[in-house]
């Protein structure tokens, strides 16, 4: 049954709020989205930051009127009870570590590199910074190529929000000016990724 009452703060340009905006079209779950400008400094008001004192989007008001951070945290609390989150104790730890290495090994280069080159921001480029960006990025999407040369979703045999968190910067990758075609088994995933019923890409966010 489809739930109401959520509301996601959320940067329609964001792969951390597309991931849960995606899931929510999954789960049909009703929400109402609040376009958050990061450019325009909106995420820094007082109202905002009393909301979520890191001063970052995505922030999700739950029905109850309670706020959650973190997007790869909402993932899970909303996945929780879903075939999203795998019951299998093994299958939802790897689903645990796939999160983990988004945010930590794949997120900050190529989600980063990708703001630098792509959007409008007044940050001067420093090449030797956007080489260690493109080291670390390409070393993140060889470890995806080699996992995904084996099996067809990274946390057990099904479509998992391990493969929502990972799609999301992916997805744009190119953006952030990496090449995608050496990849194959990424590509191929990407394809089984847009075939699930429900899936919509990023730029469908555009207010």
């Amino acid at each position: 049954m489809a739930q109401s009452g959520f509301r996601l703060y959320g940067d329609c340009r964001s792969g951390n709020c597309y991931k849960v905006a995606l899931l929510f079209g999954f789960l049909g779950h009703a929400y109402e989205w609040t376009e958050t400008d990061v450019l325009r400094s909106e995420t820094r008001t007082e109202q905002f930051l009393s909301m979520n004192p890191n001063g970052r989007v995505p922030l999700l008001q739950l029905p109850n009127g309670k706020y959650l951070a973190e997007s790869n945290a909402m993932l899970l609390h909303l996945a929780d009870g879903s075939p999203f989150l795998p019951e299998n104790d093994y299958a939802r730890a790897l689903c645990y570590q796939w999160l983990f290495f988004e945010q930590y090994s794949h997120e900050p280069y190529i989600a980063v590199a990708r703001f630098l080159l792509h959007f409008e921001h007044g940050i001067a480029i420093d090449e030797q910074r956007m080489e260690q960006l493109h080291t670390r990025g390409v070393e993140a999407l060889e470890v995806m190529e080699r996992v995904l040369s084996i099996q067809d979703y990274f946390a057990g045999d099904s479509y998992s929000i391990a493969d929502i968190a990972l799609f999301a910067y992916t997805h744009v990758a190119g953006d952030g000016g990496f090449d995608l075609s050496p990849y194959g088994a990424v590509a191929a995933w990407m394809g089984r990724v847009r075939e699930q019923a429900g899936h919509f890409d990023m730029a469908a966010l555009r207010p």
